[in-house]
């Protein structure tokens, strides 16, 4: 490419993220003395210079031009340079697991210096030679830290236990962050979830989730009610900075203030410990850090329950499912952070995540022989619209295939995918290039709720079905389409996962499962 050609294209890669503090002067000269830019160097990521010029911030590739000027880098001995700031929980033991893992298969060793148990960093550095080759800086704070951080230009990626706000998605924007709810500008590390809590010594099996939310919103606060000893109910969360908590405000009680009375803690560890030593005590604490207390399976008025299993909280059956968010700014990172953040949601870092104590999102595959509790669901909770007729042609259409645990679900009262969701179009596209299913048939399989018409709800399940295999279709660019079969079918309200009584049932039964045909 000629330089004067990329110096025009340099153009289109306009940088969202705000100017450095440390800004210097530097002049970039393309080689062929064509074309000249001077301004102050925002980040150099060992490939492209972003320079704050009287055009704008630009983005130039350092191969083909010349730099002068005090803020000019080192490209002999360049180090990446990455700082990560948010969640504790991310930053404890997930990442520096899967950061020491992925140091270890390419090559690099690890030290880790610590300033302090929150703010530490991470130097990776060339197995022969010894060259520094990265720093990986951790400020554990908390969600929203972390997103005030980003915007403040303070850290390049944001670890959240929950999806950015309005608010913060709107000071992102004036801040010159662009959109954070845009396609690319978060990944999924791994999964969590939302859990009841009591001690070993309850007597509470289940819990109905909208019972949950009053309990915390402080409308039942006795034991009696759900036919327990009169004792007041003492609750457990994560502290009001968590993004756990925030989640669960978010989730569970968005039209009401949390309970004045509620004990707070300072991790998922000591929430469990309190919670298992007091009879009288209820929680909501993370699947990841369960400890000695027991979890309870969330309920519904028609009597179906679920539980949080890594099998239902990987398809998203389970309701208060909690995806562990990395936002990313509107510029390049340096190689090897992109290359540690492909290596994050490769099959090779899935084991780690799972070793870790956190759900993976390697794809597991569900033999139709296990459906048996669905199935029954489905015959128990059959509308006076789905008759056997509609549940046998079900069965014969999904007999001779497995379900995987990619499902699909949408945000509440839109076409559009949630976040889970759309971190699993990446996943499956990826397999799909990997040629994992090659020679295969995967059918994505429309469902709605129970709400409405049936042959409409068919028929919006069906549009559902297309559009999120159209979308995995288009994300899967390098494969071949003569080497794997998708097609869609839609079964309507026929197969419920949860009560179509309730908000939050809906929300679980409008999805589009994927199924796979068996090998013969």
């Amino acid at each position: 490419m000629q330089i004067p050609r990329a110096a025009a294209l340099a153009a289109l890669f306009l940088s969202l993220a705000p100017v450095a503090a440390g800004a210097e002067d530097v002049t970039l000269t393309a080689r062929d003395g064509s074309l000249e830019l001077s301004g102050n160097l925002l980040s150099f990521d060992g490939e492209f210079y972003r320079v704050e010029t009287k055009y704008g911030v630009l983005t130039l590739d350092g191969s083909g031009v010349l730099c002068e000027g005090p803020g000019c880098p080192d490209l002999t001995d360049y180090v990446a340079e990455v700082t990560l700031s948010g969640a504790p929980s991310m930053g404890d033991v997930l990442l520096p697991v899967l950061l020491e893992s992925f140091a270890a298969r390419n090559g690099f060793t690890v030290a880790r210096i610590a300033q302090s148990d929150m703010r530490f960093r991470y130097e990776l550095s060339e197995r022969d030679g010894g060259r520094l080759a990265g720093r990986f800086t951790f400020d554990l704070t908390s969600s929203s830290e972390g997103f005030a951080d980003l915007i403040a230009g303070e850290a390049d990626i944001a670890l959240s236990l929950r999806e950015v706000t309005p608010q913060e998605a709107a000071l992102g924007r004036e801040a010159g962050l662009g959109d954070l709810n845009a396609a690319g500008r978060s990944r999924i590390a791994a999964l969590d979830a939302l859990v009841p809590l009591v001690s070993a010594s309850s007597t509470l099996t289940r819990i109905p989730l909208g019972d949950l939310a009053a309990v915390f919103r402080g409308e039942i606060t006795d034991w009696s009610a759900f036919g327990g000893p009169a004792e007041p109910i003492e609750l457990h969360l994560r502290s009001e900075s968590s993004g756990l908590t925030q989640a669960f405000a978010q989730r569970v009680t968005p039209a009401g203030a949390l309970a004045p009375d509620i004990t707070f803690h300072d991790s998922d560890a000591e929430l469990a410990d309190a919670v298992a030593d007091s009879p009288f005590a209820l929680g909501v604490g993370s699947f990841s850090e369960i400890g000695n207390a027991v979890p309870l399976p969330i309920s519904g008025p028609c009597g179906i329950e679920s539980a949080a299993t890594i099998t239902d909280i990987k398809t998203e059956d389970y309701p208060l499912t909690a995806p562990l968010f990395l936002y990313l700014p509107g510029y390049r990172l340096p190689r090897l952070v992109r290359e540690f953040l492909t290596y994050i949601g490769s099959p090779a870092a899935q084991p780690v995540i799972r070793r870790a104590g956190f759900v993976d999102q390697f794809p597991g595959a569900i033999p139709f022989q296990q459906q048996g509790a669905r199935f029954a669901n489905a015959i128990l909770n059959a509308g006076g619209e789905v008759g056997l007729a509609e549940l046998q042609k079900m069965v014969r259409r999904l007999d001779g295939h497995s379900r995987l645990t990619v499902t699909f679900r949408f945000e509440g009262g839109s076409s559009t995918l949630d976040a889970q969701s759309r971190s699993n179009v990446a996943l499956l596209a990826e397999a799909l290039e990997r040629g994992v299913f090659d020679d295969r048939t995967l059918l994505f399989a429309g469902f709605s709720d129970g709400q409405g018409d049936a042959t409409v709800n068919r028929r919006l399940a069906l549009s559902r079905a297309d559009t999120v295999r159209d979308a995995v279709r288009i994300a899967a660019r390098t494969v071949d389409p003569s080497r794997i079969t998708l097609q869609t079918e839609a079964f309507g309200e026929a197969l419920p996962m949860a009560c179509d009584e309730v908000a939050w049932g809906r929300e679980v039964n409008r999805r589009v499962e994927v199924w796979l045909k068996q090998e013969r």
